[in-house]
């Protein structure tokens, strides 16, 4: 029988447990922040309530992940273990105006034109968070924590010390925050955000189509919002509808039969007669930007730093981009700097804010720009995008930044 002491030394040892880098949230940016560690010589502990679930059909969270991000993620080991049938190649790209008849704007992209392979991946989000997951588990310097349940978090010199609801104690020089737009470790950190909720939601659907998608990617801008509709594999679609909360609420109580003929008549027949393949959701939008990403010991990352609307289809996005500097950051640190001091950090936020911020005032122009119904505004933001539809560099140019390349 173990003496009292020894007893003692164990139950202290499986409840205080020291890390170089605490990472709370295993979303996407989270989960792509420890695999880009993987190898490092930082201890680093993956913090969430519970672990990704795959769907057993087609997800309802339906990425568009950039050529640069998928280059990412294939450095962190991950997408070259996801399976190829459940990807789908964005080849081209066209967006649509709100006017009438021939004063309508229109925006052409393709992938060979700018010299690429693909515009954009598209992929589900639980496989590729569970792909994350696993390869996060296999590495030796990194801790899957699993349910944790955050209760209280103390910043210090020496380090930070992160209670859990079971009663262990983890102690890191550093903590992440990748847990969401609502984020704890923000809130505990005395960093502020500011919220600003549009009166939309973002209604999302997968459907099986009459006609093939060509590998195109479409977006219209609509009185009543915007409907983007991705290419899945096969003669399936994934569609986005972001529209104000009494249409998007109206829609999800339409039968399966007459949101599909919705969303065919929104989408003007492209893709034929539609089939709906599960029950649609919608969740609200919001812009949220955050003053300060960064404070002494923690970091913010993902959704826990900025919020966007999705008519640009960069959230994710941002939120692996965000993983990739800071992992940049940590790796070229010596070993005998404390990844969590303000300057280190401060240089990881500098890198990061001008992108976001820019991203995030032109994506809410676009949205403040087409919700006026106006005839003369109308003419001119459809005039403007016409306009930008026939100069080849700048539509070159508009290609290759989205695809993250410049």
């Amino acid at each position: 029988m173990p003496c009292k002491a020894c007893f003692s030394l164990q139950y202290a040892l499986q409840y205080f447990m020291e890390f170089d880098l605490l990472i709370v949230g295993g979303g996407l940016a989270g989960a792509s922040l420890a695999c880009a560690l993987r190898g490092s010589r930082l201890r680093i502990a993956l913090l969430d309530r519970a672990a990704p679930v795959v769907a057993a059909g087609w997800d309802a969270r339906i990425y568009a992940v950039s050529p640069a991000n998928v280059g990412f993620l294939q450095q962190c080991g991950v997408w070259q273990h996801i399976d190829s049938a459940r990807l789908q190649r964005v080849e081209r790209m066209a967006v649509f105006g709100d006017a009438e008849g021939a004063s309508r704007g229109r925006l052409a992209f393709s992938a060979y034109e700018a010299g690429l392979d693909a515009l954009a991946w598209i992929v589900e989000g639980g496989r590729l968070g569970d792909e994350l997951w696993q390869t996060a588990r296999r590495q030796p310097n990194i801790t899957v924590v699993t349910p944790a349940d955050p209760q209280s978090l103390e910043l210090g010199s020496e380090g930070a010390v992160l209670a859990l609801a079971d009663g262990q104690r983890l102690h890191a020089s550093l903590v992440v925050g990748a847990d969401g737009v609502n984020s704890w470790v923000r809130q505990q950190a005395g960093l502020t955000a500011d919220l600003q909720p549009y009166a939309d939601m973002g209604l999302v659907a997968n459907f099986a189509c009459e006609r093939p998608h060509a590998a195109t990617a479409s977006q219209w801008f609509r009185a009543d919002g915007v409907l983007a509709c991705l290419p899945l594999p096969g003669n399936l679609v994934s569609i986005v509808w972001s529209t104000p909360q009494a249409h998007a609420e109206a829609l999800l109580a339409l039968s399966a039969e007459a949101l599909a003929d919705k969303v065919s008549e929104a989408s003007e027949g492209v893709l034929g007669k539609l089939e709906l393949l599960a029950p649609a959701a919608a969740f609200p939008l919001r812009l949220m930007r955050v003053p300060e990403w960064v404070a002494p010991r923690v970091a913010l990352i993902g959704d826990a730093a900025h919020a966007i609307h999705p008519l640009s289809g960069h959230g994710v996005n941002l939120g692996f981009q965000d993983a990739q500097v800071l992992a940049g950051k940590l790796l070229a640190l010596p070993a005998f700097r404390d990844c969590g001091e303000l300057s280190v950090l401060r240089q990881y936020e500098r890198a990061r804010v001008e992108e976001v911020a820019m991203l995030q005032g032109v994506t809410h122009g676009l949205h403040q720009l087409f919700g006026v119904q106006s005839a003369p505004l109308a003419w001119l933001r459809n005039a403007g995008m016409s306009l930008t539809g026939r100069l080849p560099f700048v539509r070159a140019a508009m290609t290759r930044y989205a695809a993250g390349l410049l």
